[in-house]
């Protein structure tokens, strides 16, 4: 018997599919959204079961209401409640912000924070019907501190998560805990043109006082202990999983 029951948006690749993988492996029946590449969904379901695990995958785009509240309707068919969201679907945008038109502006924030919002209000009907729940939103550094590469749409997106997090952290209180996890970079296909030679590689890695950058699994190391019961005396946080990177 499963453990629980874990919804993980964006579980298809990066830091999303080792989230899918962590859960799947401590016994968790893991849901997982995937928006365009069906392959990748593919591997990480056929992965998930490799591991013994059990779940399955749909599509949605979480930027639309109406894709959202179809996709949790089918979700709420197929499992009976849910004890964990993880909140990782995201978008980066590099340029300034006179290089930034307004249609990708309002792509960016409607995919990594009203994508955020739309999901936990209609994921929150399985929630309350668990034993226990709570809610882990992907955030970045980038919500923290201005001074980054990504641009200034992606920086607001991040911030509004973490804002989002900890009022939600009050609204939900006691039934259902909310955090977030505010990685650096990590090695995933999102930033693999800043990492894609050794010389780049170290000048990333210099930037944190660990002189290494962060691997998915060190993302889904943070999620799973936020998200499960061994945390149970914590909402409202944001675990910055940055090798010390502080401002920079």
């Amino acid at each position: 018997m499963a453990k629980g029951y874990v919804l993980v948006t964006g579980g298809d690749r990066g830091i999303g599919r080792a989230i899918v993988l962590k859960f799947a492996r401590n016994e968790y029946y893991v849901v997982f959204t995937y928006h365009r590449n069906l392959k990748a969904a593919e591997e990480t379901l056929k992965l998930v079961k490799e591991e013994g695990g059990e779940g399955f995958f749909i599509r949605m785009d979480v930027s639309s209401e109406e894709s959202v509240r179809e996709g949790l309707g089918k979700i709420g068919e197929s499992i009976p409640y849910l004890n964990v969201l993880v909140n990782n679907a995201g978008i980066i945008y590099f340029g300034s912000i006179e290089e930034t038109p307004l249609d990708v502006w309002n792509k960016v924030l409607s995919v990594n924070l009203t994508g955020v919002f739309l999901v936990t209000k209609y994921a929150l009907p399985l929630l309350r019907k668990a034993p226990w729940a709570s809610i882990v939103n992907i955030s970045s550094i980038a919500g923290q501190t201005g001074n980054v590469v990504a641009s200034a749409a992606y920086c607001a997106s991040k911030a509004g998560v973490i804002g989002l997090t900890r009022r939600l952290a009050v609204e939900l209180a006691p039934k259902i805990r909310v955090n977030a996890v505010a990685p650096s970079f990590v090695e995933t296909d999102m930033v693999k043109e800043f990492i894609d030679t050794e010389e780049k590689r170290k000048k990333i890695a210099e930037l944190h006082p660990l002189k290494d950058i962060a691997r998915p699994e060190d993302i889904a190391e943070a999620v799973f202990f936020l998200a499960t019961p061994s945390s149970r005396f914590i909402t409202g946080q944001v675990l910055g999983v940055n090798g010390g990177r502080l401002t920079c």
